[in-house]
């Protein structure tokens, strides 16, 4: 009967109540929204034609006698780490 009772204790111990945030108005979104959205300009980096392959990059470089920039990361995709 104790170990029953104690697990209980430890997760009803553990729930972090959680309350959910105040609507926003149709004017706060589209303002928000505005500061949010990245400005014309901003992603140069979109334009570049990446290559997904390292190989198929190390033959264009090469072929084309240029270096290659390795955009590299390490972990979870969305920083969860």
């Amino acid at each position: 009967m104790r170990i029953p009772m104690l697990c209980l204790l430890i997760l009803g111990s553990s729930v972090i109540p959680c309350w959910a945030a105040d609507p926003i108005s149709s004017g706060q979104f589209a303002k928000l929204h505005s500061l949010i959205k990245p400005a014309a300009g901003e992603n140069k980096w979109a334009e570049i034609p990446w290559l997904t392959s390292l190989w198929e990059a190390r033959k264009k470089a090469a072929a084309e006698g240029k270096p290659i920039l390795l955009w590299e990361m390490d972990g979870h995709p969305l920083g969860c780490v």
